[in-house]
């Protein structure tokens, strides 16, 4: 299912402590506890009420046998499929975890749609992943993910992660993120935010008047070389900008 599972303890209470409570948070939900290396040391600690969400069944069956204290709290289900509104009951809701590589996006994704529920989220991705959330504009990897993730929240990369430390290890280096919640944003429409970003990066090398020419973007009033920019070169707050002429 593109797990690595960890198993270096140190390395998990790391991303464990990476946990901030930003917004004073107490519900915490573990994507792909796998073996429990990360759970336990999330379990351990009672400022959270943790709550995990697991695919495979064979894990589902040993987190239960070996941390009985989760019962009721481990769902054997899809995080993508998953209603993170059931999950909190209400309450603002943490996200974490060791990330399987073939749908980090994806639940990047998803944090960002439940971002009135999700206040931070610390997650291990590969490397070139996490590099690309956090890119800023006029990096080569600054694209639809990076401005899409940056609009809502702050990103932070905080370590990189060596292979050894996986079973089965990886063919590349993995790094831990913490996305924290913007509180204050620039009034635009989120559709059409996301309709310019993918529009523009979707033909990265033309610049914005050929890539948006079908969004009937109004230039005037607009810096006037915005028009002749590529789209790494324009800065999340640009894109706020941008969209709300389009």
């Amino acid at each position: 299912m593109g797990q690595h599972f960890l198993r270096d303890d140190n390395i998990a209470r790391k991303i464990a402590g990476s946990l901030t409570r930003f917004g004073g948070y107490k519900k915490v939900l573990e994507i792909g506890p796998g073996t429990g290396v990360l759970t336990k040391f999330l379990l351990g600690c009672h400022d959270y009420d943790w709550k995990g969400v697991e695919l495979d069944r064979d894990s589902v069956a040993f987190l239960k046998k070996k941390y009985p204290e989760m019962a009721g709290n481990l769902f054997e289900d899809d995080f993508l499929k998953l209603s993170l509104s059931d999950i909190s009951g209400g309450d603002q809701l943490a996200v974490i975890g060791n990330f399987p590589y073939n749908i980090s996006s994806q639940i990047v994704f998803k944090v960002i749609e439940n971002r009135e529920i999700v206040p931070e989220m610390v997650g291990m991705f590969q490397k070139e992943m996490a590099q690309r959330i956090a890119a800023p504009h006029g990096n080569k990897t600054y694209g639809i993910l990076s401005v899409l993730t940056q609009a809502y929240y702050r990103v932070e990369y905080l370590f990189q992660v060596d292979e050894h430390v996986f079973q089965p290890p990886p063919k590349v280096k993995s790094a831990v993120i913490r996305l924290t919640r913007k509180e204050e944003l620039p009034c635009c429409n989120e559709k059409k935010l996301s309709m310019v970003v993918r529009a523009a990066f979707n033909q990265r090398r033309k610049t914005l008047r050929n890539s948006l020419k079908g969004l009937n973007v109004r230039w005037e009033g607009l810096p006037s070389d915005f028009p002749n920019r590529r789209p790494e070169q324009i800065s999340v707050e640009d894109f706020f900008w941008l969209a709300s002429h389009a």
